[in-house]
């Protein structure tokens, strides 16, 4: 945890921003894996941990901004709790840690909440991602599942803080990059023909766990990097494959690295998997060049997609005007995802408060393919934290249809493209900081060209 006083002036802030009315903070439950005693592992609410800190399951918090109250609300360990979890500090003893003076029984948050709704108090809630808090806010407030509606002042001020992050949240950032760092060097290290992927996974899971935190997302390592969130783990490396690992690795205090790679199943590009991974680093180093305050990152975006179609020409997969071509989404055949996201307590920072806010200020999202994957579109500032991960992709579903349909004749030489449809994916990840003079890399760099991969493989 931080000191109590950051927590105690992130809600002051906060109280500042939304004005008037009661926030509600739903923090997480348990979860039962297949019985109630078996649960996955336990992760709080990210925007309960930045502005209470506490990883304790079965709390809510209320900030009554009216009545210039903030009650932290749960319940003590029975004995029983004790035999099979061990003890834990007292609630008082918890929220005294955080500047809360005010504690209650879990129970009592409906009483609250039904006091507030009599005397027509705004009831500020965040977007619910879980059942279990749809389940509450449907039984504290009295109303339907479709009546659930968060709130849009209680989400752009939550946003308009935890966008800009602290030194010590940098930080803490930095410390889940330096591990993430450990994890793919290592991959590369020991990525060999005849392993399976599961054994690369294991080792990756197993250095973010001996940090005392744990991953910031299910390990992505597969030779099928075309498929974009591949959790598979069962085949079996063979020389000449191209193996893609995504993984990141969180801080014991719910701060997230992440990063991708990938390298040569037997230590070698080949000719045509070194034509394609150069592009794809191109494309990376010209976005990283281009980051500075007041650069919107959809120009980011663009520059990285046309340095892909400039080179995908050069190759003979494309033709035409570069700018015509990523203007009309002809590069999505092979660049379908976004550039890169917010990252902090979430490795998507705040995704579940929705993207449009986060990485649009408010602004409409594009609905066209590829370019509707852009989950960071605003102008940068200085303080943002986000990746970059721009990558190039053959995906024989993808192909077919596109062909079938002629679509984008006049940019894509599909004759070309066909004959690659075993090629897979290639993606490189990296992690940054916006300055007030420009960005820096968080964490250590990884080996990213060509030359550093086979030489870290030899």
């Amino acid at each position: 945890m931080f000191s109590k006083e950051t927590y105690q002036t992130r809600r002051a802030q906060l109280k500042k921003s939304v004005g008037s009315g009661l926030l509600l903070f739903l923090g997480n439950d348990a979860c039962g894996v297949n019985y109630a005693d078996n649960t996955y592992h336990f992760r709080q609410d990210s925007t309960f941990l930045y502005y209470f800190g506490l990883p304790y399951e079965g709390l809510t918090a209320i900030i009554d901004i009216d009545a210039d109250k903030e009650v932290i609300f749960g319940d003590e360990l029975s004995i029983d709790h004790i035999v099979w979890m061990g003890t834990q500090p007292t609630l008082k003893e918890k929220s005294e840690l955080i500047g809360v003076t005010h504690t209650e029984p879990a129970k009592a948050v409906a009483a609250y909440l039904k006091q507030a709704t009599a005397q027509k108090q705004t009831i500020h809630y965040l977007p619910p991602y879980r059942a279990e808090h749809q389940l509450k806010l449907m039984e504290w407030l009295g109303i339907s599942l479709g009546a659930i509606t968060a709130s849009v002042p209680f989400i752009k001020a939550v946003v308009n803080q935890r966008n800009y992050k602290s030194a010590e949240e940098i930080a803490e950032i930095e410390i889940a990059c330096n591990t993430t760092a450990d994890m793919h060097e290592t991959a590369m290290r020991m990525a060999r023909a005849g392993m399976k992927e599961s054994e690369v996974a294991a080792k990756l899971t197993e250095i973010a766990l001996a940090t005392s935190g744990e991953l910031s997302f299910p390990v992505i390592a597969t030779i099928n990097g075309q498929t974009l969130h591949n959790h598979y783990h069962g085949n079996t490396m063979q020389n000449g494959d191209l193996f893609l690992v995504d993984a990141g690795a969180e801080t014991a205090m719910g701060y997230c690295g992440d990063m991708s790679s990938t390298m040569p199943i037997g230590g070698k590009f080949s000719t045509r998997q070194k034509e394609i991974y150069d592009i794809s680093i191109a494309a990376h180093e010209a976005a990283v060049s281009a980051l500075r305050p007041g650069i919107a990152f959809e120009a980011v975006y663009d520059l990285s997609a046309r340095t892909i179609v400039e080179g995908m020409k050069a190759l003979g997969f494309m033709r035409g005007d570069a700018d015509e071509a990523v203007q009309a989404g002809a590069h999505a055949l092979f660049f379908p995802t976004g550039l890169g996201h917010m990252m902090g307590l979430d490795v998507h920072d705040m995704e579940n408060l929705g993207e449009v806010y986060v990485g649009y200020d408010g602004k409409p999202k594009s609905t066209l393919f590829g370019r509707k994957s852009l989950r960071l579109a605003r102008p940068l500032e200085a303080g943002f934290v986000h990746t970059i991960e721009p990558g190039i992709y053959f995906i024989p579903e993808l192909i077919d249809l596109w062909k079938a349909e002629k679509r984008f004749a006049e940019f894509i030489n599909y004759d070309k493209v066909v004959t690659y449809k075993d090629f897979g994916g290639i993606r490189n990840e990296e992690d940054f900081l916006i300055t007030p003079a420009g960005c820096r890399i968080l964490g250590r760099a990884i080996p990213k060209t060509t030359d550093e991969v086979e030489a870290i493989m030899a």
